[in-house]
């Protein structure tokens, strides 16, 4: 089946926001009480806002003694509720600071997901526990599938959690070990065997997996160990702490030439990295946008920030299994659709064969290419090169290739060309 990808939910028009913030205004006027009290109290040492009472409905409780204790504040804004219906995707700034350590820094706080989304995860729980929308949650959790492994089960299984989001689209039983053992919502994290979590970390963890797996590929596959991805910190409730990683990509696209050309060579590397690696995972990036990257403000490094649409395939699997193909190189199907970083795909065929350009698609067509739109730009992070590297034409020739190939299987060998000329220009070369 094959999947047309819009945008997510949240990126509003800058016309709407303003509309938003001059209402925004009147209400701050209408209830400046409580605004000064929302601004003087630290929320992130409240149960009930950190949605704690809803474990084991939650992601976690590694980091609850840091917000309890005042350890994480809101930055400037992030302390005004008032402002939180223009927070769609529920994502704050925050700083941090270990006592003994001294000093702050700064950090991502995830949700997860949008007020409407958190609201029908209670439901379809209520539901499906009591045949009612609303619950006491605790109680209801082992009354749902979240509670199918509490007990004596021995392992996570593919038929237990397969199709519930795209981390398990089509799981492995290497995977799923993986996802167990480097689990970080528990104190005995280590091992692959389901039986050494309590039951409620068990249904911590499905849930997870369910509703928005962000946090366990941020575990599985984490920056510590070369994965570029940002540094999961822990959960407390329905409230995730990853590393903040610097602005996001969008904000470079207008810096000078040399920075761009190293930014599209770093992402590049990072569409091989997770297409080809020595674990024969590869990970597919569902969603590519200049929102879901971001840029170290000291190394300059390009780091993911937005994993919940990842697709993990088992190379070693689909080698073994050897289904229909699995050993016919797959060209991704170039879609200039009308709307802001859209893919057309198929998750069956990203499953199921063994060489995939669906990375190098991604990162061409929907950020370096003359295709890739972006709040009502185009061109691409390479837009508007210098006129000799213009004149010469290979750049543009092999963008296009990689974007949109004319050639059967010229995106593979546009990819590989453009990594090395990206490198060239940016004195990259190893």
């Amino acid at each position: 089946m094959w999947r047309l990808v819009p945008p997510k939910l949240g990126r509003l028009s800058r016309s709407l926001k303003l509309a938003a913030l001059g209402s925004l205004l009147v209400l701050m006027v209408l209830h400046s009480p409580s605004l000064l009290a929302s601004w003087q109290r630290n929320e992130l040492t409240d149960r009930r806002f950190l949605q704690l009472n809803k474990c084991p409905a939650c992601f976690g409780t590694s980091w609850c003694r840091r917000f309890l204790n005042g350890q994480v504040v809101f930055e400037a804004w992030g302390r005004l509720r008032l402002l939180d219906f223009l927070n769609v995707k529920n994502v704050y700034f925050a700083q941090y600071g270990e006592p003994r350590e001294g000093g702050r820094r700064r950090v991502v706080l995830k949700r997860l997901g949008s007020q409407r989304e958190l609201a029908q995860l209670d439901q379809s729980i209520c539901k499906r526990a009591t045949g009612r929308p609303r619950c006491d949650l605790l109680q209801a959790m082992p009354r749902t599938e979240f509670a199918r492994l509490n007990g004596d089960v021995r392992l996570l299984t593919p038929e237990a959690v397969e199709g519930w989001s795209d981390l398990v689209h089509c799981p492995s039983q290497r995977l799923l070990d993986r996802l167990v053992r480097r689990y970080a919502e528990t104190k005995d994290s280590g091992s692959f065997l389901l039986r050494n979590l309590k039951d409620s970390e068990r249904m911590q963890l499905l849930l997870t997996l369910a509703f928005n797996p962000e946090p366990l590929v941020l575990q599985s596959f984490p920056s510590d160990e070369g994965w570029p991805f940002a540094k999961y910190l822990g959960a407390c409730g329905r409230m995730v702490a990853v590393n903040y990683v610097g602005e996001e990509l969008w904000s470079y696209f207008n810096a000078p030439w040399e920075k761009r050309v190293d930014l599209a060579w770093q992402l590049m590397e990072i569409a091989e990295q997770l297409t080809n690696n020595d674990f024969e995972f590869a990970l597919y990036l569902l969603d590519v946008s200049f929102d879901n990257f971001a840029v170290g403000p000291r190394d300059g490094k390009v780091i993911i920030v937005d994993a919940e649409n990842v697709l993990v395939a088992d190379k070693r699997l689909i080698r073994q299994n050897k289904p229909e193909n699995w050993d016919v190189w797959y060209e991704s199907k170039f879609d200039d659709c009308d709307k802001e970083a859209c893919l057309s795909f198929s998750k069956e065929i990203l499953c199921a064969r063994a060489t995939v350009d669906h990375n190098y698609y991604a990162v061409c067509q929907n950020l370096l290419s003359r295709h890739a739109t972006w709040r009502g730009t185009s061109g691409g992070l390479l837009h508007d090169p210098p006129s000799e590297i213009a004149k010469e034409g290979r750049l543009e020739a092999l963008l296009d290739e990689c974007a949109n190939p004319k050639k059967r299987y010229g995106r593979f060998q546009a990819a590989k060309e453009l990594r090395e000329y990206l490198a060239q220009l940016s004195n990259n070369v190893r």
